[in-house]
């Protein structure tokens, strides 16, 4: 049975970065991201952590939705979109009724699908401008 909470060490959420081939992070920098994440939903099997999703929300209109993970051997069977409709929830009750929200975040190539069925479009698109990142390491 799955389990929902807003639980996650800073292990398991370097682990789980790992195992689906993203960017390894330390566990110092797993655990500083903890601590300023705004909500936090993790999806857990037999206490095992199976998948986390975050928000970083500016209580305005800014809410940004970061490392939405789910193993692949869990994936398609709702997880994803139980943790999305969570941080939904979470930026509605924290913010006033009718008032403009943008949510941002970066899909992993091959997920925008995922995404849109959630209404949210792949930019460049129309009058936006193309998506943007920078990342930099001193590894490099």
């Amino acid at each position: 049975m799955i389990i929902y909470d807003n639980n996650l060490s800073a292990a398991d959420y370097a682990q789980l970065r790992k195992i689906i081939g993203w960017n390894e992070i330390t566990e110092t920098q797993a655990q500083r991201g903890i601590d300023h994440t705004t909500f936090l939903i993790t999806a857990k099997e037999d206490g095992k952590t199976i998948a986390m999703a975050r928000l970083l929300f500016d209580y305005g209109y800014t809410a940004y939705i970061s490392d939405v993970i789910v193993l692949p051997k869990y994936q398609g069977q709702g997880i994803g979109r139980h943790m999305l409709e969570a941080i939904f929830s979470f930026v509605e009750h924290n913010s006033i009724s009718g008032e403009y929200i943008s949510y941002f975040l970066q899909a992993a190539a091959g997920k925008e699908e995922f995404y849109e069925k959630f209404g949210f479009i792949r930019r460049p698109q129309g009058e936006m401008g193309a998506g943007m990142t920078k990342r930099i390491s001193d590894k490099e």
